[in-house]
């Protein structure tokens, strides 16, 4: 009886501590209390999570709220209630509401951080994910698969969110569309930012992914609008729809090195969405066009220098009798009223056609059908300067029907010419990268299709009934549209200076322990100036931000760092988001250690190098990329490296999955002397045909003596890399049967290459892969 009577008075406490104030809602300070509200919760009720680190704390939120009285779950301070460690999110039943919460520093051991579905039987409808924030949420490891939001139900919505730095395999966010409780969903991804998204090296890594190969074919109705996406360079496919009916409306994508892709499923709306290139990328896409009935309109390109499957308007071949994961054949499609401005050949239709490739891959890889019934009409494209391509045709383009395009090419004649209409006009910068008609355009009638009436609007709203011209722009009443002001995306408390803060400050080290401390002190961006002569390391020095070391004497005499640590150790271990920059500096190993290595494991996220006016001697190895380690760059500038064991070996994606070690390669000026094997030995396996990478550039650099010990004979082992450039090299009494087997179907170029006494370097057509699907 006492018993009972002491947890009846514990349970009345416990309700009382959770309910301190109906009218401002249930104020709970730990998980218990958390849990006791959500299963006592009840239509219109507010939970009111204290302010504060919450730690490994997995939230089920099931409820059932109605459409005037949701059930709320709330910061107590929008982001600053912070859920760190093993923590994630559930959403289960009707109407509910989450708000102002910040996921960080840690990851999800489940497939997800938020889901709108407690387990298969309970999903959530009606329930939205609002002004919260996922930052840097990732796996231990790259290659363990998550979703940070994933949608079941219907009617669900994520709107006004920061997302940003997921590293791992897997979209950032996806729709489920498994089951009939989740099909012809009406979801809504609105207001976002999408902050940057390093590249992965490989496929799986897109931002949004709505469906999968195999329920693409059917309906989803999800709406992604008013999002801004910057820098999402996860992979080739920025936004990949797999199912059908979905709607891409006024988006911002902010040199975001991929592509709106329609991948898999029909029926698309792609319309007032803005592309903003870089003059510095040829990665940056717009729009890639699979399947059947998408249209296409009011869209701005501009600035974009993508090449094929990220060109500005990519229109791809299909595979006859296609199977649901492959590629079905463009037809009746629209594309209407866009403009592209400074785009490098913007229009590529037939993209992906590998006829010539019949004899090594099976038919069932045979992009042979091209686009059939599809439209490209009143459609303008302006060029500061000539391009001597604005249309690529990868085959023929009797399928197209050219209606009433607008260029001014300056003049300058091209392949297709009567797709367009040449005239000369100029265009307006009326903010940062937009640019409209500054008077009226060429008299061209606009072409009038089937249903074009529905075409109403412009880019900024403006309608077509009572001024209607070629382009994006029908006239200029609203030309301010702000694209770029970052508080129109993401929660409102969110600090987007403070999350790219970079530190300047310079550390003078003149002994071992000087450097090692100031490397553990430092922060991002800051500086440390080798003053002495010597420096002796006997353990690996931890690059885990961003640090530029730098010798303080000339160039003619570099400062020596003498590496004595264990067999098989990096003198700089390269940590996830570690980024060094180093120069003027000797390394010396004792044939044991290596140069530079990313850790074994628990490469949550890559890693950057830059060497530059430095010798690197005596080393087991230059760099070794381990499995599951990934480096966006990778530089060596007038660097020389002699006497080495191995080299740069960037080649453990042996799983022939896509993967790579690295997206960017750059040597430059650089020399080569006795290094026995793996000089550059740099890996992608798989046919995914899709992949746009790793990027290799070779230049003005000398190698000799080298590959003696090289197994497979090659030098430069470049097998499976898609872009590589080998230019004013020189190679002298290299004992290797091949300087470089290149891949002639893919980017693989060469020139004015010296050869002597070094074997010889080849083309190979089309190189064998193991196919993934």
């Amino acid at each position: 009886m006492i018993k009972k009577a002491y947890l009846l008075i514990t349970l009345v406490l416990l309700q009382f501590s959770c309910k301190e104030n109906d009218s401002t809602g249930i104020y709970v300070q730990n998980s218990t209390e958390l849990h006791t509200a959500i299963a006592n919760a009840i239509p219109g009720d507010v939970i009111i999570m204290a302010n504060g680190e919450w730690t490994d704390v997995e939230i089920k939120f099931v409820g059932y709220g109605n459409d005037q009285q949701p059930i709320t779950l709330k910061a107590e301070t929008p982001g600053e209630v912070i859920l760190t460690g093993n923590s994630n999110l559930r959403l289960g039943g009707e109407h509910l509401v989450v708000d102002g919460l910040f996921f960080t520093k840690g990851y999800s051991t489940t497939s997800s951080v938020i889901t709108f579905a407690i387990n298969q039987d309970t999903v959530a409808n009606h329930s939205r994910i609002s002004h919260c924030a996922i930052v840097d949420f990732n796996k231990p490891q790259r290659n363990q698969t998550d979703l940070w939001v994933l949608f079941n139900g219907r009617y669900n919505e994520l709107d006004h969110c920061y997302i940003a730095g997921k590293s791992n395999r897997g979209p950032t966010v996806r729709v489920d569309l498994a089951g009939n409780q989740s099909i012809k969903n009406h979801h809504k991804i609105t207001n976002n930012y999408f902050g940057p998204r390093p590249p992965k090296g490989g496929p799986s890594a897109e931002t949004i992914q709505l469906g999968n190969s195999f329920t693409s074919m059917v309906p989803s109705y999800t709406l992604v609008a008013n999002n801004f996406f910057d820098h999402c360079n996860g992979e080739v496919e920025v936004i990949s729809s797999k199912s059908n009916f979905n709607e891409f409306r006024s988006n911002v994508f902010y040199k975001s090195e991929g592509s709106l892709v329609t991948r898999h499923g029909n029926y698309c709306i792609i319309d007032g969405n803005y592309f903003i290139g870089d003059v510095n990328s040829e990665q940056i896409g717009g729009v890639r066009l699979i399947g059947t009935g998408h249209w296409v309109t009011n869209n701005y390109f501009y600035n974009l220098k993508g090449k094929t499957f990220r060109s500005p308007l990519a229109v791809m071949n299909g595979i006859p009798k296609s199977p649901l994961n492959r590629y079905l054949q463009v037809t009746d499609v629209v594309v209407a009223y866009n403009t592209w401005v400074n785009c490098i050949s913007p229009w590529q239709f037939g993209v992906g056609s590998n006829i010539d490739q019949k004899d090594i891959l099976p038919a069932s890889e045979i992009r042979s059908e091209r686009p059939i019934r599809t439209i490209v009409a009143n459609n303008l494209v302006y060029n500061t300067q000539g391009d001597e391509q604005p249309i690529i045709a990868h085959d023929a383009l009797d399928g197209i029907n050219f209606k009433s395009n607008l260029i001014n090419n300056q003049g300058n004649s091209f392949n297709h010419e009567k797709a367009f209409r040449q005239e000369n006009f100029a265009l307006t910068q009326q903010e940062d990268y937009l640019f409209v008609p500054n008077s009226s355009l060429p008299n061209i009638t606009p072409f009038n299709g089937f249903e074009f009436e529905l075409i109403a609007y412009d880019l900024f709203g403006n309608s077509r009934a009572s001024a209607n011209q070629i382009g994006a722009i029908a006239n200029t009443e609203n030309t301010n549209p702000n694209i770029m002001d970052r508080s129109n995306y993401g929660p409102g408390w969110f600090d987007l200076v403070k999350i790219n803060d970079s530190s300047s400050n310079v550390f003078n080290v003149e002994t071992t322990v000087e450097l090692e401390t100031a490397l553990l002190k430092a922060k991002n961006g800051d500086t440390i100036v080798l003053t002495a002569e010597r420096y002796e390391l006997n353990s690996s020095l931890k690059i885990d931000k961003k640090i530029w070391i730098k010798g303080a004497l000339d160039r003619d005499k570099k400062i020596s760092m003498h590496y004595k640590g264990a067999p098989n150790t990096p003198l700089f271990q390269m940590n996830p988001k570690g980024q060094l920059t180093l120069s003027n500096v000797l390394l010396e190993g004792n044939q044991k250690g290596f140069a530079f290595a990313s850790l074994t494991d628990h490469m949550s996220s890559l890693y950057n190098l830059t060497v530059t006016d430095c010798e690197i001697i005596n080393f087991a190895y230059v760099l070794k990329a381990y499995k599951n380690s990934f480096s966006e760059f990778i530089s060596f500038r007038s660097t020389l490296i002699k006497n080495c064991a191995n080299g740069l070996e960037l080649s453990a994606e042996t799983d022939d999955r896509g993967d790579y070690n690295a997206e960017n390669i750059h040597i430059e000026n650089c020399r080569f002397e006795n290094v026995s094997k793996n000089v550059v030995d740099y890996y992608r396996g798989g046919y995914d045909e899709s992949t746009v990478g790793g990027n290799l550039k070779i230049a003005n650099s000398t190698f000799e003596n080298c590959g003696g010990n090289e197994e497979n004979g090659i030098l430069l082992n470049t097998y499976g890399i898609i872009n590589v450039n080998l230019t004013g090299n020189t190679f002298t009494n290299n004992k290797v049967k091949l300087v470089a087997r290149l891949w002639g179907a893919k980017n693989n170029l060469f020139s004015n290459n010296h050869i002597e006494n070094s074997g010889e370097m080849v083309v190979e057509q089309n190189l064998p892969l193991t196919l993934m699907y």
